[in-house]
């Protein structure tokens, strides 16, 4: 009887497990569909915003970005690139100029320079001013709820003086001639590039190599991110990057990003890379620098220097323009919506700044607490329309698998910037007169399209002038 009643228990048992099983496995099912795996289809139609945590609310807080995030949706972004989280360094610490935390002798105004992002004391951990792992956890599971993929910067190059390598494995690092570990030095000089805040890691170090990809895949595996943005990726070896990123996709389907213009990163590692030439292109075209003319020899240029699954991300800022070269209205003045306009219709993708949506017109601090504006103004209601478009229109597929890109002739090359963009059909065109001046101009272009910015109908041909203010733009889709 004894035996009897212990078998029908442990069936029991048994039968109540599988329904246990059984009620769990759509709770499951469900979480994996909140989103699907990073892929190229996924890419192709994709908006990405720079998270910058500590500048983003007035509380610079994991959770204050977090409640945002269903909102970043209106703007159609797709991939959330967050700044460094981890911990950062106190020794050698930035306060401002040449100087450090350790040669200020104030202790309140020492407490108010929270050093860079950049300068890592501990790749697995978070930085305790943004909140715990708890927090960074929901963030990411928010994120993924609402349909975006969220990557982490990376920082390869150096860490910060406190990291626990500097006394276990001091040879990790590129020492003098002393003996002594070094901040990073350029190659080319000899000299200090200035960045006294962190030690040069030296990836000559094979052990360094296994060390760091370790340090990577945990936040993978534990934490469930999507990829990396690598700072200054080309300053590392690219054996490294060819390593580690085959061992991370194995763990699942990552997104890799190259703070790099270096096609040979493209090979075996990163799906995209920096736009930063054209970048530098824009500032120069709104400052009446360089021409529209010299953007369609730079788009040659591309089109023959990289392959044909090759792509970058354009932006008009981020955390390293807004800081120290201006704010978006400092570079690019009244041809500011124009050139936003463009990196949304380029091939690749574009990026939006904190506070790049809320009009910012100011220069963040770097070493200090600040904060982004938080009202809704002109900027806004743009980035909505062209996310928007960017989401659902096949020709600004910007990934491996891009819409066509082709330059439209005009009477005016030196003034007026134009191109038309086509997938499967779908045909967008770009309008633009680059110049501070009102320009009339004849276009290689028949036909009736849709001013999808006004709604406007507009009739084009080409024995027929258009004529277009200072800076003005269209963006044209077919009827």
């Amino acid at each position: 009887m004894k035996k009897t009643l212990i078998i029908l228990l442990a069936c029991t048992a048994l039968f109540s497990c599988k329904d246990n099983e059984k009620k769990e496995q759509p709770e499951q099912k469900e979480e994996q569909k909140a989103i699907d795996p990073v892929s190229n289809e996924s890419l192709e139609s994709a908006v990405i915003y720079e998270a910058n945590i500590r500048q983003y609310s007035p509380e610079g807080t994991f959770d204050a970005f977090t409640k945002d995030i269903p909102q970043l949706k209106e703007l159609g972004v797709k991939v959330i690139w967050l700044m460094p989280v981890y911990p950062i360094s106190m020794k050698n610490r930035k306060a401002t100029g040449d100087l450090s935390v350790e040669d200020i002798e104030d202790a309140e105004e020492r407490e108010k320079y929270l050093g860079s992002y950049y300068a890592i004391s501990d790749y697995t951990d978070v930085n305790p001013e943004f909140g715990d792992f708890e927090d960074f956890e929901e963030l990411v599971e928010t994120a993924h709820e609402n349909g975006m993929y969220v990557i982490l910067d990376w920082v390869a190059n150096h860490t910060g003086w406190d990291h626990k390598w500097i006394e276990e494995n001091p040879d990790y690092y590129h020492k003098n001639s002393k003996g002594e570990v070094t901040d990073p030095i350029n190659p080319a000089t000899g000299e200090s590039w200035g960045w006294t805040d962190v030690a040069h890691l030296n990836f000559e170090n094979k052990e360094l190599l296994e060390a760091m990809g370790e340090e990577m895949k945990f936040w993978v595996e534990e934490y469930n991110i999507d990829g990396f943005r690598a700072d200054v990726a080309g300053e590392v070896p690219t054996e490294f990057w060819e390593s580690i990123v085959p061992q991370l996709k194995e763990i699942k389907p990552i997104f890799m990003l190259a703070e790099s213009e270096d096609k040979d990163l493209f090979e075996n590692a990163f799906d995209m890379g920096y736009n930063w030439e054209g970048h530098h292109i824009m500032n120069e075209m709104a400052q009446g620098k360089k021409t529209a003319k010299d953007w369609d020899a730079y788009m040659h240029k591309i089109d023959s220097t990289y392959q044909e699954d090759d792509y970058l991300m354009s932006f008009v800022t981020n955390h390293d323009e807004n800081s120290w070269n201006g704010t978006v209205k400092e570079r690019m003045g009244d041809a500011s919506e124009a050139m936003m306009a463009l990196t949304y219709t380029l091939p690749g993708m574009p990026l939006i700044y904190s506070g790049q949506e809320y009009d910012m017109d100011k220069r963040l601090l770097f070493f200090e607490k600040d904060t982004i504006p938080k009202e809704k103004g002109k900027v806004w209601p743009l980035l909505e329309k062209l996310g928007e478009l960017k989401n659902e229109n096949k020709a600004l597929h910007g990934a491996k698998e891009a819409a066509s890109y082709e330059n439209i002739e005009t009477s005016e090359e030196e003034k007026v910037l134009a191109f038309k963009r086509e997938k499967d059909g779908a045909e967008l065109i770009y309008i633009a007169n680059m110049s501070d001046e009102n320009t009339s101009f004849s276009i290689q272009l028949n036909g009736t399209f849709e001013n999808y910015l006004s709604g406007e109908t507009l009739e084009i041909s080409e024995d027929k002038n258009m004529d277009l203010e200072s800076w003005q733009y269209f963006i044209l889709i077919n009827k």
